[in-house]
């Protein structure tokens, strides 16, 4: 029993007092964001990144149909003079 209420006390797992929230502080945010004047830049690589993934995922797409149909003739091809 007395283990149990030494881990209670050490992880701080006991009703305690509501946290304070206006003494905590991110480490990542110094300042608060303003959203008049959004990030264009980031706005933009986000957008561009995201335009240009999905541009190499459809020419592969494309590639690998291409290649799909190339095997499928190839292998449908039972011609004796060719092997």
């Amino acid at each position: 029993m007395a283990a149990g209420l030494r881990a209670v006390r050490r992880w701080g797992l006991a009703a305690a007092a509501p946290p304070r929230l206006a003494f905590t502080r991110s480490a990542f945010v110094a300042t608060k964001a303003n959203n008049a004047q959004p990030n264009w830049l980031g706005v933009g690589l986000a957008f561009g990144t995201s335009a240009a993934l999905w541009a190499f995922l459809i020419k592969q797409h494309d590639d690998d149909l291409v290649e799909y149909e190339k095997r499928k003739q190839a292998r449908g091809h039972k011609c004796t003079e060719c092997s």
